[in-house]
């Protein structure tokens, strides 16, 4: 049986197998006098993918002995509170009670909920966390994908059990509710941009100012590689049949994520059906935005809006970006041609 950590990993993992790559390459470079001359790197596995961790200590700082466990040990935590395929862990308890009492949650899943309502708020449901049903009954979920098209009947029964706002949070205690028995949690879009944040929080609380984090193609970046310029990082083209640089940006002190359709779909009486789903429709989105990289603060929001621009499509997204001051950058194909959309922030980002 496919896992939902596995699946949610289609859509962005494999888009970044390039960036380590690079990441290897940045850290042959020459090193400034107040780095090391071996630049430390752990790596592992987690939620179906892998995390890597490539950090450039000061020559006169000790890394702990045990911080790759430290780090692994972050991972597991969140794992065990968001993981949808662990029936022990916080997210699935909630979703498998009909009650719609009040659930009491842990600090880090609370501030995860908290992101993903404010991203639902702000995208007017473009961003939702409780479509788990409709990644089912699309066939892109654990159960095994069914022959047949979903009926519009059955598009608005799944749509009944969806919705942001049938989701209450407090904070103090921390604590959920569901509004409808239902409902069904599913943090598989924000979870690993989080954990990246939770890593890099362990690497600053060590004294550690230049690393670059990577979970499953979600990043966080901080300070500088080895010869003292900032990382490069690689976006992917976004075409089905090959692995090709697009573009490849000098970055510092920035999170990234990326969102793509071209490896995950299906076809059905030649019809493609893509992975990524509109909360409002119930339906596989049907637009020319091939892919959508976000640059911002944290990991975990930067992970969010990546997927909530993929909704809003090339036009409604370069709208929002240009309102929000999204820094973003477009892939959009149609027919053999490409377009590039670079939003206003993201240029001031680069700069």
């Amino acid at each position: 049986m496919r896992r939902d950590w596995q699946i949610f990993n289609m859509q962005r993992h494999q888009i970044f197998r390039l960036i380590i790559a690079l990441l290897l390459l940045a850290l042959t470079g020459g090193c400034p006098k107040n780095q090391t001359d071996s630049p430390r790197h752990f790596s592992g596995l987690t939620m179906g993918t892998t995390w890597s961790v490539a950090m450039l200590p000061d020559p006169d700082q000790a890394v702990p002995a045990d911080l790759r466990q430290k780090l692994q040990n972050g991972l597991d935590r969140i794992n065990s509170l968001m993981s949808t395929y662990d029936p022990a862990s916080e997210i699935s308890r909630f979703n498998n009670q009909t009650s719609t009492d009040w659930f009491a949650i842990s600090k880090e899943t609370a501030e995860v909920i908290e992101l993903s309502l404010k991203i639902g708020g702000l995208t007017e449901g473009a961003f939702d966390i409780s479509v788990g049903p409709l990644i089912e009954l699309w066939g892109f979920g654990a159960t095994k994908r069914r022959k047949t098209i979903p009926t519009e009947e059955e598009v608005r029964a799944s749509l009944a059990l969806v919705g942001y706002t049938n989701i209450q949070l407090r904070r103090e205690p921390a604590a959920i509710k569901k509004l409808i028995p239902k409902l069904r949690i599913d943090l598989s879009a924000v979870a690993k941009g989080y954990a990246v944040d939770v890593l890099a929080a362990v690497l600053e609380q060590e004294g550690i100012r230049n690393y670059l984090v990577e979970i499953g193609g979600e990043l966080q970046i901080s300070g500088y590689r080895g010869d003292g310029s900032p990382w490069q990082i690689a976006i992917e083209k976004p075409i089905e049949e090959a692995r090709e640089v697009a573009t490849v940006f000098p970055l510092t002190d920035t999170a990234l994520a990326t969102s793509g359709n071209y490896r995950n779909f299906y076809l059905e009486d030649g019809q493609r059906y893509a992975h990524t789903l509109d909360p409002v429709s119930g339906k596989p989105i049907r637009h020319k935005l091939a892919s959508v990289t976000v640059l911002d603060p944290t990991s975990a929001r930067a992970d969010a809006l990546a997927t909530a621009l993929m909704v809003l499509g090339e036009e409604k997204g370069r709208l929002f970006c240009e309102k929000n001051r999204i820094a973003a950058y477009f892939i959009v194909h149609e027919n053999e041609s490409t377009e590039i959309y670079v939003s206003p922030a993201f240029q001031q980002m680069l700069r």
